[in-house]
């Protein structure tokens, strides 16, 4: 577990305060033309964080929920109540690696994902939100929050 902690995961206010954490992380993101900047955090029903990573952290292919999960045993009991936060919407589909993030969400116990703003389909046509609700995982969208990862990405987008 990591030593930073903040409000317990809930609708509201903790979500944005989460939310507006993750796109602080995108920030970090080594530059590229070819994918998303994201931020991504594991919290504990407590409010600690258990892992948190952004797009290409560690290597050029790596996504934010995927580096985010990496730290985090499998087996750690607190996945179990826990939400994971991410700029973006989990992907549903990737050419970098044979699993999406949603895939590596679902192989976790984790009930709740929330996310910002919607994936506009400039690389992919992202399912991630169906996918992850269709397994029975509670999925919340903030798009009130989406500007900050809209700015992240302005590079992509033409408006930066």
């Amino acid at each position: 577990m990591s030593d930073r902690a903040g409000p317990v995961p809930r609708r509201g206010e903790a979500d944005a305060f989460w939310l507006r954490y993750t796109v602080e992380l995108s920030g970090h993101c080594p530059p590229s033309r070819t994918a998303f900047s994201v931020g991504a955090v594991v919290v504990a029903a407590g409010g600690t964080v258990l892992g948190q990573g952004y797009s290409r952290r560690d290597d050029p292919h790596d996504h934010a929920e995927e580096a985010a999960l990496r730290g985090i045993r499998p087996e750690d009991p607190h996945l179990a109540g826990a939400t994971i936060y991410s700029s973006l919407e989990p992907c549903s589909s990737r050419s970098s690696r044979p699993r999406a993030c949603s895939t590596l969400i679902l192989a976790t116990p984790l009930p709740r994902v929330v996310f910002a703003w919607r994936e506009p389909e400039l690389f992919v046509d992202c399912e991630g939100a169906e996918r992850l609700r269709a397994a029975g995982r509670t999925v919340i969208e903030r798009p009130d929050l989406a500007g900050g990862v809209r700015a992240a990405n302005a590079h992509l987008l033409g408006t930066g």
